[in-house]
């Protein structure tokens, strides 16, 4: 019976290599750049729109 510590362990540097080397199979080099500037703006905006949630909550008491 494998033990379940083993997958709860750190994720080693082999591990990031290998979850790279994937992400380049599957995408591409060229395609990467524009998931990561998606993905920022994403982040961007969920940060705004929570902050803005923040203040008008605060202005309503």
């Amino acid at each position: 019976m494998i033990s379940s510590s083993i997958f709860l362990g750190a994720i080693g540097p082999m591990q990031v290599v290998l979850i790279v080397v994937v992400i380049l199979l599957l995408f591409g080099g060229k395609k990467i750049p524009e998931l990561m500037r998606g993905l920022g703006s994403g982040i961007k905006e969920f940060k705004d729109a929570s902050r803005d949630d923040v203040k008008n909550d605060e202005k309503k008491d």
